[in-house]
């Protein structure tokens, strides 16, 4: 009698399993939505397809120049792919300070992944993001500043980002790891404010007017391996913050590192080669300070390919390899043989 009520509980608890299973709505499989201006896609608004898009959709643009703007907000997982960076263009419409927002207040978003396209600026920005996590930027050409307030898990690669007439990258209040871009002719290059904590990694930052990287308030950072060349200033490191540098190219520019007595600066192994002095002390004015420079440090010409044509990487007899830990100093390797011509 007790084998055939336990039979009978196991096939009832089996048959409650397999109805709610066969009632219970299957996950939906993620989508490819394609936008595109001809009518070819399911959209020609861009902003359109982002909203019916859902967990782990992919938004790809078609080749085109597309004068709307797009903001991303309460999405999960989502991908916007271009064509191509020099095949989709976002204009914007000209109607609000920057052209493409990921958040938007109070609403965030998480997990998404902005690549192949170039984005415009408009009011002084191009793209913002706010009160968001774990954003990916990759092979996108900004034209204009990237700004990011209280965001975390921000990751920008192998992007190019220039022509703001302030900042190319700002961070405020944010986590971030910036790695092997090119940015250029801002007027400052990066800024990190409030309690944000930054890493740069390879980046080349050039032809800004002012500094090319600024860590102040009560920020954090960490810059290694980047190359800051022909700038007004190489690096800046004020206020209450916190930086290490180390195996950076700082030339060109009218001053290597500007650091203030209030900052906590550790710098080791970097190549300084400036037109007037590689270490000053902030203050009104500022004041020449060698004795800030390390002992590991290098004085010497880093034996760029063709500076005055960008070309920043590193000819074959250049003396910047082999320092401590490092293979070369700088964003980029050496030339394995021998320039022509040069």
């Amino acid at each position: 009698m007790r084998s055939a009520f336990l039979t009978a509980m196991v096939l009832g608890l089996t048959s409650t399993g397999l109805l709610a299973a066969l009632t219970e709505p299957l996950a939906a499989l993620p989508r490819t939505i394609t936008v595109a201006l001809d009518g070819s896609g399911d959209f020609s608004s861009i902003q359109e397809a982002v909203d019916n898009a859902g967990k782990g959709d992919t938004v790809l643009i078609k080749a085109g120049t597309y004068a709307q703007d797009l903001t991303i907000h309460s999405k999960e997982k989502l991908k916007i792919v271009g064509a191509g960076v020099d095949k989709a263009v976002l204009l914007g419409r000209g109607t609000m300070v920057g052209v493409l927002h990921v958040g938007k207040w109070p609403y965030g978003a998480t997990d998404i992944e902005i690549n192949g396209l170039t984005i415009h600026e408009h009011g002084g920005h191009a793209l913002g993001i706010f009160n968001g996590n774990r954003i990916t930027l990759r092979q996108v050409h900004v034209k204009g500043m990237v700004f990011g307030q209280q965001v975390q898990d921000v990751r920008i690669e192998d992007c190019v980002i220039g022509g703001s007439e302030t900042t190319g990258v700002h961070f405020s209040d944010s986590q971030a790891l910036l790695i092997g871009n090119f940015i250029h002719d801002n007027d400052h290059g990066v800024n990190v404010t409030g309690k944000s904590s930054v890493r740069l990694e390879r980046n080349i930052i050039t032809r800004n007017l002012f500094e090319a990287v600024v860590i102040s308030d009560q920020a954090k950072a960490v810059l290694i391996n980047n190359t800051l060349v022909k700038n007004g200033g190489g690096a800046a490191f004020l206020g209450l913050s916190t930086i290490e540098a180390s195996g950076n190219i700082l030339s060109l520019n009218k001053v290597g590192f500007l650091i203030a007595a209030s900052s906590q600066a550790k710098t080791s192994y970097n190549a300084l080669f400036n037109n007037e002095v590689n270490y000053m002390r902030a203050g009104s004015p500022n004041i020449h300070a060698p004795e800030l420079q390390a002992e590991s440090d290098m004085t010497a010409d880093p034996r760029f390919v063709d500076a005055e044509h960008d070309d920043f990487r590193l000819k074959p007899d250049t003396t910047l390899v082999n320092r401590g830990a490092f293979r070369y100093l700088g964003a980029l390797p050496p030339l394995l043989t021998p320039t022509k011509n040069r």
